[in-house]
Formats: C-alpha cells, sequence, structure tokens
C-alpha cells in the first residue's frame, strides 16, 4: 500500500509525530508542497493520497486514479467529489480537530478589541505612555465582555464550544437562525438579533445561502460599538463593505482570521493602515500544535479504517 502526501507543510512544520502515519501504509512520500503542474506526476502509482489544499479535479484524477484520498482538514471543495464517486475513489476527511484552538481564537479576537490591545501597544512603541502627565493611557475607550451580548451564527461543536467560553466571562449568548438552515426551532432570525448584538461570532459554513452574508446592510443593523468576530469562511463576509463600516464607525471593530480568497491579493480591500481596531490573523487559529496533532491522528483512524473495510469520516458515500 503507497501514499503520497502532497503537501506536508500545510500541516507539519517539522513539529508533529507523524510515526503512525508512516507506519499504517508500506510507503509513503511526502513533499513539502506540490504545484499543480507536479500534481499527476506524483499520483502516479499512489493507492493513497493525503492532501490539504493540492486542487485534484477529475482529469487528474483520471490520469491516476487512486483508491483512497485523505483530507487533512475538513472542507473539501478542492476535491472533484463527483469525479471521485465515479471513479470509486473513497474521500475521508478530518472533523472537530481544532474546537478548542479555534474557540480560544475567536475569543482572543474578542478579548483584543475590548481591550483595545494592539492600539495601546502601538502607542507604547511611540512614546505615548512615556510622554503622558497621567500614571496611565486611556486614549482608547475599552469595554468589559461581562454582561454583553454575543450573538453567534453557527451553533454546531465549535460555535457551542465560544459559546461555552463565551458565558464564562459573563456574556449573554443568543444564538441566530443561519440563511439556509431547516431546522425548526426557537433561534430567531439574524436580523431581529443584530440591534442587540454587543459581539457578532461568525461559526457557520459558506456555501449559496452564506456567501456575502455580512453586508452593507448587516453592518448598518448593528451597534456602532458592535464586534465582528470571523473565524470561519472569508467569502461570508464582503471585505469591501466591512472596510467601509470601520472606517465610518458604523460598528467599533473587526477580527478576522480568514478572508475571501487565500492566500490573499495584496490588493485586499482589508490591508490597509487607516482602518481602526481591525486585526487580521492569517487563517492560522485552527493550528495550535495539539489540534494538528488530532488530524494527524484522525488521519491514520482513516487509512486503518478504510484498509479494514470499515471507511470512517466518508464525505462521498
Amino acid at each position: 500500500m503507497r501514499a503520497v502526501f502532497l503537501d506536508r507543510e500545510s500541516l507539519d512544520r517539522n513539529d508533529l509525530e507523524l510515526a503512525a502515519v508512516e507506519g499504517s501504509v508500506e510507503e509513503l512520500i511526502s513533499f513539502p508542497q506540490t504545484t499543480p503542474a507536479q500534481v499527476k506526476e506524483r499520483l502516479k502509482d499512489q493507492d493513497i493520497v493525503i492532501v490539504n489544499k493540492v486542487v485534484l479535479d477529475r482529469e487528474t484524477l483520471e490520469a491516476h486514479t487512486p483508491r483512497l484520498i485523505c483530507v487533512v482538514a475538513t472542507g473539501v471543495n478542492n476535491i472533484d467529489l463527483d469525479a471521485c464517486h465515479d471513479l470509486d475513489i473513497t474521500v475521508c476527511n478530518s472533523r472537530g480537530y481544532g474546537t478548542d484552538s479555534v474557540a480560544q481564537h475567536s475569543l482572543c479576537l474578542m478579548l483584543a478589541l475590548s481591550t483595545r490591545l494592539l492600539d495601546y501597544h502601538q502607542a507604547i512603541m511611540r512614546g505615548d505612555w512615556q510622554r503622558s502627565s497621567q500614571f496611565c493611557l486611556l486614549d482608547y475607550p475599552t469595554q468589559e465582555l461581562a454582561g454583553k451580548t454575543l450573538v453567534i451564527v453557527g451553533h454546531g461543536t465549535l460555535g457551542s464550544r465560544v459559546a461555552d467560553l463565551a458565558k464564562a466571562f459573563g456574556m449573554h449568548v443568543r444564538i441566530a437562525a443561519r440563511p439556509g438552515n431547516t431546522a425548526r426551532d426557537d433561534r430567531q432570525p439574524l436580523s431581529e438579533l443584530l440591534p442587540v448584538a454587543d459581539v457578532l461570532s461568525l461559526h457557520c459554513p459558506l456555501n449559496e445561502a452564506t456567501q456575502g452574508l455580512i453586508d452593507s446592510p448587516v453592518l448598518g443593523a448593528m451597534k456602532p460599538t458592535s464586534l465582528l468576530i470571523n473565524t470561519a469562511r472569508g467569502g461570508l463576509v464582503n471585505e469591501a463593505a466591512l472596510a467601509s463600516a470601520l472606517r465610518h464607525g458604523e460598528i467599533g471593530g473587526a477580527g478576522i482570521d480568514v478572508v475571501d480568497g487565500e492566500p490573499p491579493a495584496a490588493n485586499n480591500p482589508l490591508f490597509t493602515n487607516d482602518i481602526p481596531n481591525l486585526i487580521v490573523t492569517p487563517h492560522n487559529a485552527w493550528g495550535a500544535r495539539e489540534a494538528r496533532q488530532r488530524v494527524v491522528e484522525q488521519l491514520v483512524e482513516n487509512i486503518l479504517g478504510w484498509q479494514q473495510g470499515r471507511p470512517i469520516r466518508v464525505v462521498n458515500n
């Protein structure tokens, strides 16, 4: 049983234990990264393909058909699942590995924005505190999370974990009914919760119903002191609208771990120095070493389960 890992560096930065992966196959070839031009050749004679973000389209899969594709991520939009079905290729992904890591990052963004952490750090670097006539700086208004209302869009495992952490800070949590969710429960529409949201945190999938969910009308309906947190998918937010809303004080701040198109374009509307109280992190909320090691553990489970005729985490049944 031969396996190839096409983009190991997207998961492992030489800090993970991969011996179990190596032990689950007869031969493992590992590449730090793979360009589109290299994919077909590297799939040749491989039974198992391990991949994170490398695109595997129909043409590529028909040229060299593996038997199993293991995606070391939850999203599988880079895999042609219809082609895999037609070619009898099993596709397994990873799930729930980054719950604590992403939830922690979400709260970190809320805290940093609420305390204006970066603004005060930069003020000290400029010498503002050193020149102050007072013992402290209070130039940037801060706020406590306790007593504030957190509105969550997407109340799965991750959204639930964020809710638990927020409650520990004394926040009131409200769950919004996300567009496209047919579950019949007592969740209020997002439009009804926007005026009361002190923090709006996104944890929902990106699909036709949620593409551009946070646009100018939504931002305009929020409090001028409210915060937006997005650790889900960049396409949920209209980035030009968010940049404008922050510049004009329509909302109080935003913490963004994902953007629309990654790696991002240099002209992304959020990547300018004149947007107040904006924190952008490079899609690393999921990347705690513990979380990435869980991906490795799930990868081994996926390989062994498939070898034993009991595949798990299959996404193309």
